[in-house]
């Protein structure tokens, strides 16, 4: 096996064409073997394959920088630097490879990239430091699946130091809004602009007429007619040289002698450079290229599959699209926005229904939001729907453009919680930033039918809701009540007891159920469950009259800032019975398997109990000292 001899980007020097081209097929076997066992991004990853082969072939990273946007895409580069049996054994795995390229991992991965349209910012800040410090070689920003979409890389464009002759854009189209210009007068342009002939021609001609300044009208009558030429058959390049690159391409992403043949003058050619590459999600595997959605970001599956198994439940996504469908069948008001993540959020089924009132956006979350914000003031009812991790990149469109004008608009927030791809991805600090906001009444449902009456209930408001859920099911313990209605900022009783009151938020009820038969085998007292549902108002009456009893949170949230934090606030300024708090810690919390996060950091009912008899034990005998 090729890939097993190579232990750096340097080893691959030393393997003829052919090698290469068999290399890219081995890459392609561990990839699909790997997210096969234990989930991944594998449509993205199968793209870039014979790009990344080329590009590691004629750079020399780390020398030259490669940053990736976003870093999903980086399991190849992965692969080729030293990293083999770490992605084929651990990808995704507590302590072994993360989904995304990790400078903490490899001197060969520069910069956290689990977000979209950050690459060219970071890499042309890179390049400036790097020249201002002397330190040679290029930067490399590998821009892709959709991130151009993204207006931070519009910024960065705009932005960028004409005179960054060490960055280099490569833009991996794989069927984006820019418009592919191929055909052989396309790929004859491309070698003649990107070869050094043609460069030290250009060189020599400019060299011409600078020495001879009464022949200036000629040299610029000349560069226009170069311009407009490579304008009239190049044009999705116009864009990008007006802001100052030099456009090559586009090249075909899978013909790694172009690659190789490209790069190797690249390499020679002074920035900025964008190389415009197009390639296609999935490639080399039948079923990722045919639906290269379903096969972006998922969990282990049954290879050679042409479907993934989906669970049998709607879950929160699936009741969510199911009661859109149906509100949107009587109100012909009702708009739904999402930023790139329609798949997803399970939202497909409102858009083949509904496809004029169905925006997606793409990775545009200021937008998204701002657009929402339009649609509301014209009079529609937007329902605006965002993982919660991108969520925090609008934040200030919230406050500024949504809740200061007072918009009903309705936001979801998916995957609220910790989830397998890590700290670029947990949905955990959310509440942080969003229950400060003044009029932003926020609900958190503990099952699929209490979304559904959430849903409603925010319909029938005239002002900003916030309606946030986790990937999956909600709670299924049997023990659960019928629903009750919905009222504003009021928590719902599930069960009475006369020991310490759990308040738990969204399907952590069902941690809280067990915690409560945890604690009463121990103790003999049955615990009060309390299902918040309202993050923001705050159940701050509830709270209060019931001071003088033990009070525990249970959130799938940072210990600060939503859950515990109202809790406390609430009870500030009265004597109060002591405070016990179960949610994430105050640090980075690595990729994995949820279950063992939580056992890891001690969120299951068991270690909670434990927890809690120590500290009220401990609470109880230094009340007995006082007294």
């Amino acid at each position: 096996m090729l890939l097993e001899k190579i232990h750096s980007p340097a080893d691959l020097r030393a393997l003829s064409r052919a090698e290469l081209k068999a290399l890219c097929e081995e890459l392609r076997a561990v990839i699909i073997a790997a997210v096969n066992e234990h989930g991944g991004h594998l449509a993205s990853n199968l793209g870039n394959v014979e790009l990344t082969v080329a590009l590691h072939q004629v750079f020399e990273v780390p020398h030259d920088a490669l940053i990736f946007d976003v870093g999903h895409q980086a399991y190849t580069h992965k692969l080729l630097t030293g990293r083999l049996q770490n992605l084929r054994d651990t990808l995704r795995q507590f302590g072994g490879c993360s989904g995304f390229a990790c400078p903490q991992e490899s001197i060969y991965d520069c910069g956290v990239s689990g977000h979209s349209g950050t690459a060219i910012s970071l890499a042309a800040g890179l390049a400036l430091a790097r020249r201002k410090s002397g330190q040679g070689g290029k930067v490399i920003a590998m821009v892709g699946d959709g991130s151009l979409s993204n207006g931070i890389s519009f910024e960065g464009l705009n932005a960028g130091d004409r005179q960054a002759e060490n960055l280099i854009v490569l833009l991996n189209d794989n069927q984006m809004s820019i418009s592919p210009n191929v055909g052989a007068m396309a790929r004859c342009l491309n070698r003649i602009i990107s070869t050094g002939v043609y460069n030290r021609f250009k060189r020599s001609v400019h060299g011409f007429f600078r020495h001879r300044p009464g022949l200036k009208k000629s040299h610029l009558l000349l560069r226009r007619l170069v311009n407009s030429i490579k304008y009239l058959f190049l044009p999705p390049g116009i864009f990008f040289q007006e802001l100052g690159y030099r456009y090559l391409g586009p090249v075909n992403g899978h013909d790694l002698s172009a690659l190789l043949r490209t790069f190797r003058s690249l390499k020679e050619l002074p920035g900025p450079v964008l190389l415009h590459v197009i390639t296609r999600k999935g490639q080399g595997c039948d079923y990722a290229c045919e639906n290269p959605e379903l096969y972006h970001g998922l969990a282990a599956f049954k290879t050679g599959a042409d479907k993934v198994e989906k669970n049998s439940s709607l879950g929160f996504a699936g009741t969510l699209c199911e009661q859109l469908c149906r509100l949107a069948r009587r109100d012909e008001n009702l708009e739904l926005i999402s930023a790139a993540m329609l798949f997803g959020s399970g939202l497909c089924r409102f858009q083949k229904e509904f496809p004029e009132r169905c925006h997606d956006v793409g990775i545009a979350e200021g937008h998204a939001v701002i657009f929402a914000a339009g649609l509301a003031l014209g009079g529609k009812r937007p329902v605006c729907v965002l993982y919660s991790t991108f969520a925090q990149r609008a934040l200030d469109c919230i406050y500024h453009d949504v809740l200061l004008a007072k918009l009903p608009v309705i936001f979801i927030i998916d995957r609220a919680g910790v989830v397998e791809d890590g700290p670029t991805h947990h949905g955990i600090y959310d509440l942080g930033f969003l229950r400060p906001l003044p009029g932003l009444v926020i609900m958190a449902p503990r099952d699929e039918e209490e979304l559904k009456l959430m849903l409603h209930f925010a319909y029938a408001q005239k002002r900003t809701t916030l309606i946030r859920y986790p990937k999956g099911e909600g709670a299924r313990n049997q023990k659960l009540p019928q629903h009750t209605s919905i009222t504003l900022g009021k928590a719902e009783i599930i069960r009475q007891g006369d020991g310490p009151v759990i308040w738990s938020m969204g399907p952590e009820i069902d941690t809280a159920f067990r915690l409560a038969e945890l604690y009463e085998a121990e103790t003999g007292q049955g615990c009060m469950l309390v299902n918040v549902r309202f993050i923001s108002p705050f159940d701050r009456e509830l709270a209060r009259s019931l001071a003088h009893r033990p009070m525990v949170s249970i959130e799938n949230h940072r210990a600060t800032g939503g859950l515990a934090s109202a809790l406390a606030e609430a009870l500030a300024g009265m004597q109060h019975a002591p405070l016990l708090h179960y949610g994430w810690p105050d640090e980075i919390i690595l990729h994995g398997d949820e279950e063992f996060l939580r056992e890891l950091y001690g969120f299951r009912p068991e270690d909670m109990c434990v927890d809690m008899l120590q500290k009220l034990k401990k609470a109880r005998e230094q009340c007995e000292v006082r007294e």
